[in-house]
C-alpha cells in the first residue's frame, strides 16, 4: 500500500513538472530582448501601468506592492525607516517591499531608488563626500570615478540598487539653490565628471551598443543623469524657473554632459522641473522623445522628478489628468508620484482605455523599465543580503573622501604680493585661535542633502570629523588650540595668538530654499572676519555651496581658502592647511566681485571677476618643521 502511494506521488510530480510552463523571461541564458518581449506579452494593462509607478516608502507596503503591481519605491530626502537606522534595518525594509512585488502573478521585482548625491547621504554613518561643486575643483575624473565605486558599495550596503545621481547640471548663476550640485559652469568640466557613472554602474563593455544601459553586478547601482535639461540656466538662478536660451546654446552648454552619460551607459535620466523658453521640460515631447530617445538613442528609462507631473500646471496639481497626459506623451516612462499613486494609476488607465494615451507609449515605457531591471540582474537576485554591510562608512571610503577634500580646496589668497606666503601654517606654534560658526559643526560642513533634505546643524547627525577636531589632530601636541566662535577684537589682540584660522560660510540648504539674491554668508561671519583679521595674522576658510560675497573683506585677510561643502572628512582641510599636502584645486566656477555682475561666466563680454574660472594658487607639501 505504501509502495503504491509513493509510486502515485512520483507520477503526480512528474506530471506537474511536465506541465510547469517554461517562462522565457525568467531564463537568464535568454537574450535580453527575448526576455523583455516574452514578459511584456504576458502583462496586463494594470501590470504595465504599475511598472510605471514609483511611490514613496512612507506609503509603500508589501500589500500595496502586490495590489497595484508597483514597479518602484523611493526614499525622498531624509525619508528613512528609522532614525539612525542600521544597514540591516534598511535591507529589511527594502526586502519587505520586494517580497510584496514578488508575490504578484508575474513576480516582477521592484527597483528601490534614493538620492545618494554625495555619498549615501541619507544614511547614518555613511561617508559624505564633498558636494559636486568641490569635486569639480579637483579636475580629477579618476578620483570622481573612484567616488562612484565607493558610493555604489555604500548604497548596496543598505540593499538599494538605484541612485538619483549624478546631477550634471551646468550652473550658470550661483544664485541658484542647487549650484553646489553642479560640477562647474563649464560644460567641458561637467562632461569630464560624468566619469562617476562607470564608477557607479561599472565600465561599459567595449562592444556595447551606444545608449543601452549597463550595470555590471550586485556591487554596482543604476545611475541617473539629471535634470534634463537646462536646470542650471534658469533666469536669475531661480530654482524650477525658465531657461531662456537658443537651440545652439542649449546644445553647447547644457546638453554635453548627457552625451557622455549616454555613451557611458547611464540607466536612467531624470527630467527637470524647469522650462525651456517657456515650455515645461516635463511636457517637452521634442526634447524627451525627439532628441533624448530618438536622436541620442537613449535606451534606459526616463523618470520624472518628485511630483514633476503635478508641476506642469500652475498651481501644481490644478489639472492632474491633463498633466498626466502631457507628461506620458512627452516620453516620461516612470513617474515619481510619490504619494497619490491611485490617482495616477486611475488617470493613466482611463486615458489608455479611451485612446488618449496610445498603448504604444505604455509599451515603450515598460520595455525601458524592464530593460534596466533585467540588465542589472534584479530578476536573478531581487532580495538583498548583508554581504556589503561592512562597506558603509568604511575606513577606506573615508580616506578616499579625505583625499577628495584635499584636492577640492582652492587657495585664493596667500599673503600680500611680494611678501612671504602664509600657507602652509606651522604646526609648532605656542597658541593659535580657531574661530567661526563653521569650525566645529559637522552639519554645516556637509551642507544640504545630508541625513535630512535641507541638511542639519550640529555634530550628532552622523559620524565624521569637524575641521576644529582635524586642526587639533594635526598641530604639535604642545600647541594650545583655543576655540572661540565669535570673539571680539580686544580678546583677539590681548591673547598673544600666533595666528588665527577663521572658518565661516553658509548654513545648509537644498533646492529652492537655497535660492539667494545676495549671496552673503551667514551671520556673524563677516563680523568674525573683521574682528580677527584686523587684529592678527588670519587664514579664512569659506564653507559654501558656491562663490559668495568676499570682495570687501579680502584685503583684510592674510589668506583665503574656498573649501566648498567638504562632507564628513574635515581632516582633509587640515591636511592641506598645515602642509601635509599642497593646494592643487582650481575654481570650477567664476568668483564674482558683486552680485550685480551676475550672471557672469567665463567667456562673457562683461567678465570682470574677483577670481577667474580656473584660478587656484598652489603650495608644496612641507613636512620638515
Amino acid at each position: 500500500m505504501v509502495r503504491f502511494a509513493v509510486f502515485g506521488l512520483a507520477i503526480l510530480l512528474a506530471f506537474s513538472v511536465a506541465n510547469a510552463e517554461y517562462l522565457k523571461y525568467k531564463d537568464p541564458k535568454q537574450p535580453l530582448g527575448a526576455r523583455i518581449k516574452d514578459l511584456m506579452g504576458r502583462m496586463t494593462l494594470e501590470e504595465k501601468i504599475g511598472q510605471m509607478t514609483q511611490i514613496e516608502r512612507s506609503v509603500a507596503s508589501a500589500d500595496v506592492m502586490k495590489k497595484y503591481f508597483i514597479g518602484s519605491v523611493l526614499s525622498g530626502g531624509g525619508s528613512v525607516p528609522a532614525e539612525k537606522a542600521s544597514p540591516e534595518t534598511w535591507i529589511n525594509m527594502v526586502n519587505e517591499f520586494q517580497k510584496g512585488a514578488l508575490s504578484t502573478r508575474l513576480e516582477i521585482p521592484m527597483i528601490y531608488g534614493i538620492d545618494a548625491v554625495h555619498g549615501h547621504n541619507n544614511v547614518y554613518k555613511a561617508t559624505a563626500f564633498p558636494h559636486n561643486v568641490g569635486l569639480g575643483a579637483t579636475r580629477d575624473p579618476k578620483l570622481i570615478k573612484r567616488i562612484g565605486v565607493a558610493t555604489a558599495l555604500e548604497v548596496r550596503a543598505t540593499g538599494i540598487p538605484y541612485t538619483f545621481a549624478p546631477c550634471i547640471a551646468v550652473c550658470r548663476d550661483p544664485r541658484w539653490g542647487r549650484c553646489y550640485e553642479s560640477y562647474s559652469e563649464d560644460p567641458k568640466v561637467v562632461q569630464e565628471m560624468t566619469a562617476i557613472i562607470p564608477g557607479l554602474q561599472g565600465e561599459i563593455p567595449a562592444n556595447s551598443r551606444k545608449g543601452v544601459p549597463y550595470i555590471a553586478g550586485t556591487n554596482k547601482v543604476a545611475a541617473c543623469a539629471k535634470h534634463y535639461v537646462g536646470d542650471g540656466g534658469t533666469n536669475k538662478g531661480i530654482n524650477e524657473n525658465n531657461t531662456v536660451i537658443d537651440w545652439h546654446g542649449l546644445l553647447s552648454i547644457h546638453m554635453p554632459g548627457y552625451y557622455n552619460a549616454i555613451i557611458n551607459g547611464v540607466s536612467t535620466v531624470m527630467i527637470s522641473y524647469s522650462s525651456w523658453n517657456g515650455v515645461k521640460m516635463h511636457a517637452n515631447y521634442g526634447l524627451i522623445t525627439g532628441f533624448l530617445k530618438n536622436t541620442l538613442k537613449f535606451r534606459g528609462f526616463v523618470i520624472s522628478d518628485w511630483q514633476g507631473l503635478d508641476r506642469i500646471t500652475s498651481p501644481p496639481h490644478a489639472n492632474y489628468s491633463y498633466s498626466v497626459q502631457l507628461g506620458i506623451h512627452a516620453g516620461i516612462d516612470m513617474v515619481m508620484v510619490p504619494y497619490n499613486y491611485t490617482e495616477f494609476i486611475d488617470d493613466v488607465t482611463y486615458q489608455v482605455k479611451n485612446n488618449i494615451i496610445p498603448m504604444s507609449r505604455i509599451d515603450d515605457a515598460v520595455k525601458r523599465i524592464l530593460r534596466v531591471k533585467f540588465q542589472m540582474g534584479l530578476f536573478e537576485k531581487p532580495i538583498a543580503d548583508t554581504s556589503f554591510v561592512h562597506e558603509l562608512g568604511s575606513q577606506e571610503h573615508r580616506e578616499l573622501a579625505r583625499e577628495a577634500v584635499r584636492k577640492s580646496l582652492v587657495l585664493l589668497k596667500n599673503g600680500a604680493p611680494g611678501e612671504n606666503p602664509v600657507l602652509p601654517l606651522p604646526k609648532k606654534a605656542p597658541k593659535i585661535l580657531v574661530a567661526g560658526s563653521h569650525a566645529d559643526n559637522l552639519g554645516y560642513q556637509c551642507g544640504g542633502w545630508t541625513i535630512q533634505w535641507q541638511g542639519l546643524s550640529g555634530n550628532n547627525l552622523t559620524e565624521g570629523t569637524t575641521i576644529l577636531t582635524a586642526i587639533k589632530n594635526t598641530v604639535d601636541p604642545k600647541t594650545e588650540v583655543v576655540y572661540q566662535e565669535n570673539p571680539d577684537s580686544d580678546y583677539v589682540r590681548s591673547n598673544k595668538f600666533s595666528y588665527a584660522i577663521v572658518i565661516v560660510g553658509e548654513h545648509p540648504y537644498a533646492e529652492t530654499f537655497g535660492d539667494s539674491m545676495n549671496l552673503t554668508i551667514s551671520d556673524p561671519g563677516y563680523e568674525t572676519i573683521t574682528n580677527i583679521c584686523g587684529a592678527i595674522k588670519c587664514v579664512v576658510v569659506v564653507i559654501s555651496g558656491r562663490p559668495v560675497v568676499m570682495e570687501p573683506y579680502v584685503a583684510h585677510m592674510d589668506a583665503l581658502v574656498a573649501a566648498w561643502l567638504p562632507g564628513t572628512e574635515g581632516q582633509g582641510v587640515a591636511d592641506v592647511l598645515f602642509g601635509e599636502y599642497g593646494f592643487t584645486g582650481k575654481l570650477s566656477r567664476t568668483w564674482f566681485k558683486t552680485v550685480d555682475q551676475l550672471p557672469m561666466n567665463v567667456g562673457d563680454p562683461h567678465y570682470d571677476p574677483l577670481f577667474p574660472f580656473g584660478f587656484g594658487l598652489t603650495t608644496d607639501p612641507t613636512k620638515n618643521y
